[in-house]
């Protein structure tokens, strides 16, 4: 560390974001060096030891509170991960109001009686999407995930069962450009790179087991681009059984056949690395059987 570097540029090489650092200074948090309470413009020497007190954040007032049972996989102060079951929405929006994960997570808080009850979602799944969903306790610890998240060093895997293709390798890398399908909102489609909407994205993915009419599929995102898996399996081919948007049929699944059954990255707090596990579901294993 330089000597003479300002208080707030130190904090934001640690994660402290321009919002969580106004939240400080505004909602009776307090930062202080070598215990004597300090303004964002203080003038930080090699040696001096930084405190910081966030204060504790309330429930969103527009985000209902609802019970369900929870598949909780991992929690401590910092992360609660969940094993999301396949038909609920990540988050509220439009078309999802209530009954979303982020309400009933939410619930949870409350239930729990936690001091810190506003939901962070770190990672989202598709509504029938099933498994393993990440979400911070509080505000510093979503922030310094978002980063590990731009940086990935958060890995994610995804079970998926498509249909078999030719053109399906044992293992490989999938790196093609996904933008909006013209004249729809909701699909995305691979574009040439030239195209306004075009992002990159890539997807590695290694066969574990084929069949005549379905394989099960072990995939590793690189990219977070939206319906990426689906998308670029389509591509080749072969869409998620279920997933009748891409041209998957619905005769063996009633849903898109998609499942994160890994996650694993170091507890930014801790320098653990946590390594965490889901098993298929009842319905794609079913299938399998």
């Amino acid at each position: 560390m330089q000597d003479g570097i300002l208080l707030k540029t130190l904090l934001k090489q640690h994660g402290i974001s321009k919002n969580l650092l106004a939240k400080i200074k505004f909602d009776g948090g307090d930062l202080w060096v070598n215990g004597v309470k300090q303004n964002a413009i203080y003038s930080v020497s090699e040696g001096e030891v930084i405190s910081i007190h966030i204060p504790a954040e309330t429930a969103t007032v527009t985000l209902k509170q609802q019970e369900m049972p929870l598949t909780i996989v991992y929690e401590d102060d910092h992360f609660l991960v969940l094993d999301k079951p396949a038909g609920v929405a990540s988050v509220t929006g439009v078309n999802y109001p209530d009954s979303t994960m982020s309400n009933y997570v939410a619930g949870y808080l409350k239930a729990q009686d936690y001091e810190n009850q506003k939901v962070h979602v770190v990672t989202r799944l598709d509504k029938d999407t099933s498994g393993l969903m990440l979400f911070a306790k509080h505000g510093y610890a979503h922030s310094l995930l978002d980063k590990m998240l731009q940086k990935k060093s958060v890995t994610k895997r995804y079970f998926a069962l498509v249909h078999t293709s030719e053109k399906l390798e044992q293992s490989a890398e999938i790196q093609l450009p996904i933008g909006r399908k013209e004249g729809s909102i909701i699909e995305r489609a691979v574009v040439d790179v030239e195209h306004p909407t075009a992002k990159f994205a890539h997807t590695s993915y290694e066969i574990v087991r084929s069949q005549p009419h379905f394989t099960l599929v072990d995939i590793q995102l690189h990219t977070g681009r939206t319906h990426q898996i689906r998308v670029h399996f389509a591509h080749l081919g072969a869409p998620l059984l279920g997933d009748d948007l891409y041209g998957g049929k619905r005769d063996k699944m009633s849903r898109q056949a998609l499942h994160c059954h890994f996650l694993s990255f170091k507890h930014p707090f801790t320098d653990e690395m946590i390594v965490l596990e889901s098993s298929l579901p009842r319905d794609m294993r079913l299938l399998l059987e």
